[in-house]
C-alpha cells in the first residue's frame, strides 16, 4: 500500500460519507452537489459509456427513454441528454434520487429539453409499472447494502426494456492516493474530497463485484479505475458488440 495511506485489501463497509448523513451542513452538500460536474466529467466516463454503449442503442432504435438511478445533482444526467439532443436523438431522461436534498438541488437547475428529475426510489418505478429503454446508475453501488444492491439491480431489470448498466469506482491504492493527492487544493467547503476517499474505501474490486452479482450481468473493468455491470451482456443488446 502507499506509504500514508489506509489499507484497501477489505471494503470498509462501515464507513459513512459525510453527505448520506441525514444532519449533513446543507451549504457544503449544495456546494457538492454543485462541484459533482467536474468530478464526474474527470472520473465517471460517462462519455465514454455514452460513446461506447448508450449512443449506438439509441440511433439504431431512433431515440428513446433513460432511467438514471440515484441522480444525486443531476449532472450526469444533464449531460446525457444534451449529448443525445447534440447527436440529433431524441431521448427522454428521466432523473430519479429519494433523497429529498438532492432533489431539491437538481430540480432549482436551468431546464434542459428531455430532461425530468423525480423524488422516487426504484421500486416506486416498479410498482407503477414503468418502463425504459435504458436504466443507468453512477457510483452508487459502493453505497448501499447487500441487500439494496440486489434489489437495485432486480428493480433495474425490469424497469429496462434493452439494458442496464451500472458504473461504480472501483477500489485501487492507485485510485485513493491520486484522488487524495490531485484534490487537497481544491474544493474548498464541500464533502467532494473527504466523501471520495470514503468512496474509494468502500467501494468493490471487480472480482468483489462480480461474486455478489446475481446470474445475468457482465461485469467490466475500465481504465482508470472504474467497474461496469451490464444487463443483458453487450453482445446481446440491439446496436451494441461485444468489442464495443
Amino acid at each position: 500500500m502507499t506509504p500514508g495511506f489506509p489499507s484497501l485489501a477489505e471494503r470498509a463497509v462501515d464507513a459513512v460519507e459525510e453527505m448520506d448523513r441525514p444532519d449533513a451542513d446543507p451549504r457544503r452538500l449544495e456546494r457538492t452537489y454543485a462541484q459533482f460536474w467536474l468530478i464526474n466529467a474527470v472520473v465517471s466516463g460517462w462519455r465514454r459509456n455514452y460513446v461506447r454503449y448508450l449512443r449506438p442503442l439509441f440511433r439504431e432504435a431512433g431515440g428513446g427513454s433513460l432511467l438514471d438511478i440515484g441522480s444525486g445533482g443531476g449532472d450526469v444526467a444533464r449531460s446525457l441528454a444534451r449529448w443525445a439532443r447534440r447527436d440529433g436523438l431524441d431521448v427522454e431522461i428521466t432523473g430519479i434520487d429519494p433523497d429529498p436534498r438532492a432533489h431539491a438541488f437538481a430540480s432549482a437547475q436551468p431546464a434542459v429539453k428531455g430532461l425530468t428529475f423525480r423524488q422516487a426510489f426504484s421500486s416506486d418505478l416498479v410498482a407503477e409499472g414503468q418502463v425504459f429503454d435504458v436504466v443507468i446508475s453512477n457510483h452508487m453501488l459502493h453505497h448501499l447494502t447487500p441487500e439494496q444492491m440486489q434489489a437495485l439491480l432486480a428493480d433495474s431489470r425490469q424497469l429496462a426494456r434493452h439494458l442496464s448498466l451500472h458504473s461504480d469506482i472501483e477500489r485501487n491504492p492507485w485510485a485513493y492516493a491520486l484522488f487524495s493527492i490531485g484534490t487537497r487544493p481544491f474544493f474548498p467547503g464541500s464533502f467532494i474530497r473527504a466523501d471520495g476517499l470514503t468512496s474509494i474505501r468502500r467501494s468493490f474490486t471487480r472480482e468483489e463485484l462480480l461474486t455478489v452479482t446475481p446470474p445475468g450481468w457482465q461485469g467490466r473493468q475500465h481504465r482508470p479505475w472504474q467497474n461496469l455491470l451490464f444487463c443483458p451482456p453487450p453482445g446481446r443488446v440491439p446496436g451494441l458488440s461485444k468489442e464495443a
